[in-house]
């Protein structure tokens, strides 16, 4: 009977354990699994700087004036005297055809002119003799008429001979290629022994850029922007050739010409820029900004300071913060982690910076944008699973 209590209370006393360990286990388990957050500010200085609100655009670059010089007259280039990046003045040959035929045109029509001239001067002299003779009755109007006739005829044939000789003149001179303005060859299309044909189309010898100290950018601007863009509007461009250097320009002009591309429209806009330096090049592809906005030397919050809206209980009630002229405010925190609200009056912003321009906001003050969340590690404990709580199962 004795064995049989003292096998009870052993059984008592090991369920007791038991249930003691798993309790502890439980407890351990709880405790090292704290939720516990710890909610400070993030805060961001206040400073002054310039902020500018752009429309960003890319554009090609081109000589201001360009011509392209060509030839009226067919024929076989005899010489090229200019060649590329040449400097050349008004008048000056660039190139010439040879001008045997245009030569030989010219003898032809000065032969015809001179035989129409000795055609007239017989008729004339025809006219003359003849004239008193009608004018005394011996000749009738019928009889006299071709006399009159003839005489017309060979003053109308030597009016066009006379044509004809400057028309074959004319051709003589454009087989000489002359430059109509003073500037840089940056186009040579032709090489002598080529033959050239102008029977439909001028044919393009040479391009010629006036002033390259002086070039325009062509730039293709959306027109969900275009209202933004005015005459005389600052611009700021790079290109690659140059990538740490910045260019300036103005906006000389907006054409009203649209140009759709897939279904996107976008209007020219010409931006004129200085080339002082000669490093502009046309052809260079330039990155465009239209400066549509600047504040400089403005006091800046971050933007996000303006959304940040305060939850802690304690801290600061929303409902009781007063509001600036614009309803716009930032909150400051001091050194007993308080939050004070400062109202401002806002300006221009571009998404992640915003100008103030009214209110006690001082430079170098730190604004709050958001709360800092901190979350505790858990501890390490005993599963009744056998495994390491925080560690993965193998």
């Amino acid at each position: 009977m004795k064995s049989l209590t003292k096998i009870a209370w052993r059984s008592v006393l090991g369920l007791a354990l038991l249930t003691i360990a798993v309790l502890a286990l439980l407890w351990w388990n709880n405790s090292g699994t704290t939720n516990t957050m710890d909610r400070s500010f993030q805060t961001a200085s206040v400073r002054r700087a310039t902020l500018e609100l752009t429309v960003s655009s890319t554009g090609t670059l081109a000589a201001v004036e360009t011509v392209a010089v060509g030839t009226e007259v067919s024929g076989t280039v005899e010489k090229v005297l200019v060649d590329y990046n040449d400097q050349v003045t008004m008048g000056q040959v660039l190139a010439a055809l040879k001008p045997g035929l245009f030569t030989a045109a010219v003898a032809d029509a000065q032969g015809k002119v001179d035989q129409a001239s000795a055609e007239l001067d017989l008729a004339q002299k025809d006219l003359a003799r003849n004239l008193p003779l009608f004018e005394k009755g011996y000749l009738s109007a019928q009889e006299f008429l071709p006399y009159r006739i003839n005489a017309d005829k060979a003053k109308a044939a030597l009016d066009s001979a006379q044509a004809g000789l400057v028309r074959a003149r004319i051709n003589l001179d454009n087989s000489v290629v002359r430059s109509p303005i003073a500037g840089t060859v940056i186009q040579r299309s032709v090489d002598a022994g080529q033959t050239v044909a102008a029977s439909l189309n001028t044919p393009t010898l040479f391009i010629i850029a006036k002033d390259l100290a002086r070039m325009q950018i062509e730039a293709a601007v959306d027109e969900t922007d275009i209202g933004q863009i005015r005459q005389g509007q600052q611009v700021r461009f790079s290109v690659q050739s140059y990538p740490e250097q910045t260019f300036t320009g103005s906006v000389r002009q907006v054409r009203l010409q649209p140009t759709t591309v897939q279904n996107v429209v976008t209007y020219t806009v010409i931006v004129a820029a200085n080339n002082d330096q000669g490093l502009l090049l046309p052809g260079m592809t330039a990155t465009v900004d239209f400066i549509v906005e600047q504040a400089q030397d403005a006091l800046l919050v971050p933007s996000a300071a303006l959304r940040f809206q305060p939850t802690t209980p304690g801290k600061a009630n929303d409902s009781n913060v007063p509001r600036a002229k614009s309803g716009s405010r930032v909150f400051v925190v001091d050194a007993a982690d308080k939050l004070s609200p400062v109202p401002i009056t806002v300006g221009i912003s571009d998404g992640q910076l915003t100008v103030v321009t009214e209110g006690e906001l001082q430079e170098g003050a730190a604004v709050v944008t958001g709360y800092k969340q901190n979350t505790a590690k858990p501890k390490a404990g005993f599963s009744l699973f056998g495994s390491m709580r925080g560690r993965p199962r193998r």
